[in-house]
């Protein structure tokens, strides 16, 4: 790739178009700062107090929602070769049902008594360990999830400041991706360290009011750029029939349904489509449960509103996001369109010159098309969609982090040390003790530490991305995907601790895994190219699985959930050990045989394999969690106390 070519796309960047997009961040920064007050207590800095609007936490879960990975990938997927507005099945129908429920179930039990996040709920309920279980999930899934939304923004950001990154490329060493991605988490990190979970979400508010500026600002530009305006854009968008675009030979079949790019429904039965109603209705109205319920990113946010009404009408009314969702997509139609009559620079092909670049399309439109100041305007609502998700996960994590492990490790040091509880000053904050102002400070010194950490962890992540990104038709679907891996694991936790089954999280602590090894072994597959010894995939299902079967065999005889009382094993230990061998047994026959024929190999030239599409993810993982979850426990017995709390 010429990279004098790509130079030319940065110079379309003038300096009105920098200097909004530098206003809008000085002015971010200013109101975070200004909002965030003092942050005295961890009680502050993770849950707000308390006492945030519940219009101002509906915002913040929209904005957290609706991160670059929709602003700039839904375009592409409309865009594509075959694209249209099926992907909207998911959000208007499976999200909007989620959130009802969550509002209308979930909220009323997680408001029974203060706590800082699903997982203390449940360990509350199952034991000690299975906090740290479920804890581990959403840092796992968090990470992978959210390194798809830095990565996808980092190349947004490649095509804006390519100068500049090439510069620092050149002196200090390291690509253009690698600085891309540290320009966010830098921006990121500072703003998350101003004040903790109110600035996010104030500064929320405001991103949200941003992008969904810049996402009308967007529609509007596309359709001032069409010859024949808004009739142009609906009359070919619905008549779309070309196989591509004429700069591009991908080769792809023509758009579906006869609606063309306006084809909205699709009631196909195949599991291996991702945008159809069934996996709407069924798949991502499971899934949404998981995501906006027990997902400590979005649930957090609920914590920090006055009253389970006020928290109830924050998830619900955060519906609203699909507004956004709606816009961008019909910017995509609009961009088929423009690009059915007009060729794009040399430069933009050398930037979209495969087609696991398409994501591309969107910042090549708004840098060479788009007017100048208002094209600023616009890669402003893309930093502010993608900054929000990332600050976003940031404060989820580090409290996770510090409530899981931090808590514990502290206070098993100060036992060991013979220190008493009441000379600590540092007593966890779910233990309903608060600790003195001390403790405190260093509890909020320590939470900030942590954010820095986690974004450096998920920084690492994001730029191994790339590689997992040639797997997909768009970033949107790898996003999505890689949260789906944990999903379920956390929502069969919800479910065995809500439900009256009088069990202990012994068999929690098995199934959890379990599940996410089946996930892993339905969406990588063996490579049969390779000797099985070679193979990373077959590697990982096999040690993963030899571990916990060791695991169990170890533990036979021990009832240490972290929670006293366990009585006898739902299933004789026997039956328990042949159910655990048989769902391991099937993780490898997943793994050697689990996929559907083979697909065209992805831009690095590695084989591809037809998988179960990502939605139906979290459903399976929760139906293993929480199946062997039950199976594998053992009975409490009826004088030990089930707390709701």
């Amino acid at each position: 790739m010429d990279l004098s070519l790509l130079a030319s796309l940065g110079h379309r960047f003038t300096w009105i178009d920098w200097l909004v997009v530098v206003f809008y961040l000085a002015f971010t920064t200013w109101l975070g700062a200004r909002k965030a007050g003092r942050q005295a207590t961890i009680r502050d800095f993770f849950l707000g107090g308390r006492r945030l609007p519940w219009w101002a936490v509906s915002g913040s879960i929209v904005a957290t929602e609706v991160s670059a990975l929709t602003f700039v990938s839904v375009p592409w997927v409309v865009f594509q070769p075959g694209g249209n507005l099926t992907y909207l099945q998911l959000g208007i129908i499976g999200s909007t049902l989620a959130r009802v429920i969550v509002g209308y179930v979930l909220v009323p039990a997680y408001y029974e008594r203060e706590i800082y996040s699903p997982y203390d709920y449940m360990g509350h309920r199952l034991g000690s360990r299975v906090r740290s279980m479920t804890s581990s999930l959403f840092i796992l899934g968090g990470l992978l999830g959210q390194s798809a939304r830095v990565y996808l923004t980092a190349l947004v950001i490649s095509v804006v400041l390519h100068d500049q990154l090439a510069v620092l490329s050149a002196r200090l060493g390291g690509d253009e991706l690698v600085w891309a991605i540290v320009i966010m988490a830098v921006v990121s990190i500072t703003w998350t360290l101003i004040g903790g979970i109110t600035t996010v979400i104030w500064t929320d508010v405001l991103l949200f009011m941003v992008f969904l500026v810049g996402a009308f600002l967007a529609l509007g530009c596309v359709i001032f750029a069409l010859d024949g305006g808004l009739p142009q854009l609906f009359r070919e968008g619905w008549a779309a029939k070309q196989s591509g675009v004429p700069w591009a030979a991908w080769g792809q079949p023509a758009a579906s349904g006869s609606w063309g790019k306006f084809t909205f429904f699709d009631f196909s039965a195949s599991p291996l489509k991702a945008y159809t109603f069934w996996a709407a209705l069924i798949a991502s109205t499971w899934g949404g449960l998981g995501a906006y319920g027990t997902d400590q990113l979005m649930a957090q946010r609920m914590f920090c509103c006055r009253s389970p009404q006020d928290a109830r009408r924050a998830i619900i009314w955060s519906s609203v996001a699909q507004v956004v969702t709606i816009t961008v997509a019909m910017v995509g139609v609009g961009l088929f369109v423009y690009y059915q009559h007009h060729v794009p620079s040399v430069a933009a092909q050398a930037l979209l010159a495969h087609r696991a670049d398409g994501d591309r399309i969107f910042p090549v439109f708004v840098v060479e098309v788009v007017p100048v100041g208002l094209k600023g305007l616009i890669i402003a609502a893309i930093f502010a969609a993608a900054i929000s998700s990332v600050m976003g996960i940031l404060t989820a994590l580090s409290q996770t982090v510090m409530a899981t492990f931090y808590h514990p490790l502290r206070a098993a040091w100060h036992r060991w040390r013979g220190v008493r509880e009441a000379d600590q000053g540092a007593a966890s904050p779910l233990s309903g003790d608060p600790p003195d102002e001390r403790g405190q400070r260093r509890h909020v010194l320590v939470g900030r530490l942590l954010v820095v950490g986690c974004g450096v962890c998920l920084c690492l992540l994001a730029y191994g991305a790339q590689y997992a990104a040639a797997r997909y038709k768009a970033l949107l679907d790898l996003g999505l995907a890689l949260a789906g891996y944990t999903g379920g694991g956390l929502l069969a936790g919800f479910a065995l601790s809500f439900l009256p089954l009088r069990i202990d999280g012994r068999g929690y602590l098995f199934s959890a895994p379990l599940s996410v090894l089946t996930i892993f072994a339905l969406a990588w597959h063996r490579n049969e190219a390779v000797p099985w010894y070679l193979d990373w995939s077959l590697l990982t299902c096999l040690t993963v699985a030899a571990g916990l079967l060791t695991a169990w065999l170890v533990g036979l005889g021990s009832r240490g959930d972290g929670v006293a009382g366990s009585g006898r094993p739902v299933l004789p230990v026997v039956w328990q050990t042949l159910l655990l061998v048989v769902g391991l047994a099937g993780v490898m026959v997943l793994n050697l045989y689990g996929h559907w024929g083979h697909g065209p190999a992805d831009r690095f030239g590695n084989p591809t394999t037809l998988n179960l599409a990502w939605p139906w993810y979290v459903p399976i993982g929760s139906l293993v969690a929480g199946l062997w979850g039950y199976l594998l426990a053992s009975r409490r017995p009826a004088e030990v106390p089930q707390s709701r709390g």
